[in-house]
């Protein structure tokens, strides 16, 4: 596997060879599975509740919204720990400190924002 197309030869045996490992799963899953059909397999299945009424329902925006505070504060918490753990390390000093406190009160004033709007309000 030397000389120039030795790479490209390697990375199409790893390419044959992952193929074909999938060929080889999804084939055995064809063959050890049972095939037998039945109504209650062709209904819908949530967490074990047998389905009532019609399969369409609205969901309020008010959920999402919580969601997307989550993920926000979530990334926060991200950015927060590494900087508290090298905050204290020689050449970290006043600069840090002020950038972070910019970050924070960035999401603060988004918060108080979302409070301002009614996004927090449960009902």
């Amino acid at each position: 596997m030397d000389g120039y197309f030795g790479g490209y030869l390697l990375i199409g045996l790893l390419i044959l060879l992952g193929g074909a490992f999938c060929a080889v799963g999804l084939g055995a899953n064809r063959l050890l599975r049972p095939t037998h059909r039945t109504a209650e397999k062709h209904l819908t299945y949530e967490s074990g509740v047998d389905p009532v009424g019609v399969g369409w329902a609205q969901t309020q925006v008010r959920y999402y919204v919580f969601a997307f505070l989550y993920v926000v504060f979530a990334v926060d918490a991200v950015f927060l720990f590494p900087w508290a753990t090298v905050f204290a390390l020689p050449g970290f000093g006043a600069a840090t400190l002020v950038e972070m406190l910019v970050f924070l009160g960035v999401l603060a004033l988004g918060l108080f924002y979302a409070w301002r709007r009614g996004v927090l309000t449960w009902l």
